[in-house]
């Protein structure tokens, strides 16, 4: 369930264009494969952290850039 939840928040996100919400869902993701990869499978850390906090990454170069 926390998944889908996930997903449909970044969708949203996405949709209304609100930088917050994307950091937002963008950590629960970061912090879920964290936990995922500390507790089920280590490479949970790859298939969701690593994209999630490059896509994160990519966020936050996007609103600095859109500032300047």
């Amino acid at each position: 369930m926390a998944d889908e939840v996930e997903i449909v928040g970044l969708l949203w996100a996405l949709w209304a264009d609100r930088r917050e919400l994307k950091v937002f869902f963008l950590g629960c993701v970061i912090v879920a494969g964290i936990f995922g990869g500390l507790t089920a499978k280590t490479s949970i850390l790859l298939t969701q952290a690593l994209p999630a906090a490059i896509a994160l990454a990519m966020v936050r170069l996007a609103a600095g850039r859109s500032h300047s």
